[in-house]
């Protein structure tokens, strides 16, 4: 039996209270449906778990390319904008 309880957050986003299943030796959480559809996630989309010792997060994981993708536009940016960001930071 799963028991949800639906609370907005100050943050505009929700926070569910969910129960995990019994699925064969291990336990399962069942996660709803308009959560699956509103972070684009599907029965295939790899999942990252995060921990930090009290709390889990549940991520969809990026792909290898596209995190490599970010960071050289990252160094991009860095590079055009050094002077205009150093200023910033002081």
């Amino acid at each position: 039996m799963i028991r949800c309880y639906h609370n907005e957050c100050s943050d505009g986003g929700f926070r569910m209270i969910k129960r995990l299943t019994k699925h064969g030796n291990s336990l399962a959480l069942v996660i709803d449906r308009g959560v699956l559809e509103l972070l684009e996630i599907k029965a295939d989309t790899p999942l990252s778990l995060t921990t930090d010792g009290r709390s889990l997060v549940i991520t969809p994981a990026r792909s290898a390319r596209r995190r490599e993708s970010f960071r050289t536009a990252l160094q991009a940016v860095n590079r055009r904008y050094r002077r205009a960001l150093k200023r910033l930071a002081d």
